[in-house]
């Protein structure tokens, strides 16, 4: 039986790549949601090609050092089941290019799209000029803040000094070091006395038990920046607890908690949430203001600015 044989131009390597992909049962979720668009990635990739020229390049020769580094790519996909992000050293999130490598999750945050059209009804006529963005990991959401809102200052807080290590690397490559301060900090503990107009977190919420059985890819992240307790919400619990004193009269608190919805509703009952509507549905990101958050939250609140 003859091998098959090998790929000539753009357009058989991106039906050869698919093929493999799909046949080698891959998981999808890091910047791709299915075969085809991650062969497209990897192929614009190695041959040097943005993906909005793609389709009009689908005849194109590819010559043998491009085709070395698509056979290269594809094969450590498969063997390592490591994100695509992490091999090529690169995430898109918007039309935006990041750094990214195993020192932090691949971006891929619902809140991104909605910057700052989707926010718009709640943010009021004036746009936020100090903006907090909460587990910044690679820095993207608070890149993509300071982009959404030119005249703002983003602090970008983390706990893990890695992760600030890629998010300061991003910061420089989109010349923000004037505007984007990153501050390792484990929740408000090194931010002062600091308040905001808006408040973006993207945290750790997937529960502990979870973990081992997410998909090989997701097990190469940093599983600090993915697991949060037994029920995901031990983050999410301390931020709605301490973030009222953190927001202006104005502000509003964005979070992002995947699976997590019925659980935030359980324990804080109290509060109420706008749930936003993003590509991957409603549910998964919500919406609070100072005043909307738990009771005990607002009561530590007052006590905290000297209002009662």
């Amino acid at each position: 039986m003859k091998a098959a044989a090998t790929p000539r131009t753009v357009g058989g390597w991106w039906q050869e790549v698919t093929r493999r992909l799909r046949r080698a049962g891959l998981v999808f979720g890091h910047g791709t949601s299915n075969a085809r668009d991650e062969a497209a990635w990897l192929l614009c990739h190695a041959v040097r090609l943005s993906f909005d020229d793609l389709e009009d390049a689908l005849d194109r020769p590819v010559d043998a050092a491009a085709a070395r580094r698509i056979e290269a790519l594809a094969k450590r996909r498969i063997a390592t089941r490591a994100p695509l992000a992490y091999l090529l050293r690169e995430a898109w999130l918007q039309g935006q290019r990041f750094y990214v490598d195993r020192r932090t999750i691949v971006p891929r945050s619902h809140i991104a799209e909605l910057l700052p059209a989707g926010l718009a009804p709640w943010l009021g006529a004036r746009p936020p000029r100090r903006i907090l963005d909460l587990c910044t990991g690679s820095g993207c959401l608070a890149i993509l803040a300071a982009l959404a809102f030119p005249r703002a200052r983003v602090d970008a807080s983390d706990v893990s000094a890695a992760a600030l290590a890629v998010a300061r690397r991003n910061v420089a490559s989109y010349r923000l070091g004037r505007r984007v301060r990153l501050v390792q900090s484990d929740l408000f503990a090194a931010l002062g006395r600091a308040r905001y107009d808006l408040i973006l977190c993207n945290p750790p919420y997937v529960p502990r038990h979870d973990l081992q059985r997410l998909s090989p890819e997701y097990r190469h992240e940093p599983a600090l920046a993915l697991a949060s307790g037994r029920d995901g919400m031990d983050f999410v619990r301390r931020l709605l607890v301490e973030a009222g004193c953190r927001l202006t009269d104005e502000a509003v608190l964005v979070v992002e908690v995947g699976e997590g919805r019925r659980v935030v509703e359980r324990v804080f009952p109290d509060a109420t949430f706008t749930w936003l509507t993003t590509a991957g549905g409603t549910g998964l990101v919500f919406l609070t203001t100072a005043a909307d958050l738990p009771k005990r939250a607002v009561a530590q609140t007052r006590r905290r600015r000297g209002d009662v």
